[in-house]
């Protein structure tokens, strides 16, 4: 493996070392790592397919849902088989490959951010204002905040990408991670990188505090309403909801934010690795489970829409 190291030197290519600091535990991790890569998938491809094919489900939540879980297919697919080639053999990508990686998976993990914070939002405005709810979350609006979240997300990792590609990478050319993140590509940078990281900072304390701050307010507000409610079995299921909700929610953010905004806070990078798993592959493995797989009305969906495949091969 030849390590490019001379300071006049423009490299082309970077080379993704990955978990090389438990080499011994490769296949392993390609073995568990590919299994939850597939149920990923296939979990939020249901969500999607489920929401698509039932009218019942042509509802608000249900369409904010359909959405997370194509992001999530989409910013998982980006990360996640690079990781699992790197298990295999050496994972190497071309400079412009590298920032297309980030700039892909931080515009859908962005609009992720608000995305979420749109959801609570719903959720908030159907239980604590379900008699104007129809009016306040009508279809043109739903529509709107959908396309704000996914436009935010694309419009402010496309200013930092256009920020670190007139950045000059001259040596080394092994990012310690298993993906093309942030703060790895700007300590290989050999032009000065504060421009960069400054806006990164600015921006990601924005698109994580003030999402985030909305979800915590907006589940505090349904806690409250629910509260005035007699105690019974509906109130138990809105806070077993909301807390499951809150756990991984928190975890998605928690994560997002100790490596963004103090990074400096994790000093092994074998952590930060870790870290990242928890938002590229633990959130998304979890979320179709924690807000739509539980649901009745998705499973019925789903029983149903197996039932007319069959109906259709059998005859």
């Amino acid at each position: 493996m030849e390590m490019v190291a001379l300071e006049n030197q423009t490299i082309t290519e970077f080379v993704l070392l990955g978990f090389h600091d438990v080499a011994e535990l490769r296949l392993v991790f390609f073995v568990v790592l590919t299994i939850v890569y597939v149920s990923i998938v296939m979990g939020n491809v249901l969500i999607v397919v489920a929401v698509v094919s039932s009218r019942r489900l042509h509802t608000p939540m249900y369409f904010f849902l359909a959405n997370l879980s194509f992001l999530e297919i989409l910013y998982t697919s980006t990360v996640v088989p690079k990781m699992l080639e790197g298990f295999l053999q050496e994972a190497a990508i071309s400079v412009a490959g590298c920032l297309l990686q980030f700039f892909i998976f931080g515009s859908l993990a962005t609009a992720e951010c608000f995305m979420l914070a749109v959801m609570a939002y719903d959720r908030y405005l159907a239980i604590c204002y379900p008699l104007r709810y129809p009016l306040l979350m009508g279809p043109r609006g739903c529509l709107g905040l959908v396309v704000i979240a996914w436009l935010s997300g694309f419009m402010v990792d496309g200013l930092v990408v256009a920020l670190m590609g007139q950045l000059r990478f001259c040596g080394p050319n092994h990012i310690d991670h298993f993906y093309c993140d942030f703060m790895p590509l700007m300590g290989l940078a050999c032009s000065d990188p504060s421009v960069a990281q400054m806006t990164t900072f600015i921006l990601s304390v924005v698109c994580l505090t003030v999402p985030f701050g909305l979800i915590l307010t907006s589940y505090a507000r349904i806690v409250v309403t629910v509260l005035k409610v007699p105690a019974g079995a509906q109130r138990r299921k809105v806070f077993s909801t909301c807390s499951s909700h809150l756990v991984v929610v928190s975890t998605f953010y928690g994560t997002l934010m100790v490596l963004y905004i103090a990074p400096s806070a994790v000093r092994s990078q074998l952590v930060s690795k870790v870290f990242a798993l928890l938002y590229t592959v633990v959130t998304p493995l979890l979320n179709p489970v924690i807000y739509t797989l539980r649901n009745k009305e998705v499973h019925h969906a789903l029983r149903r829409l197996l039932y007319v495949k069959l109906t259709k091969t059998l005859s």
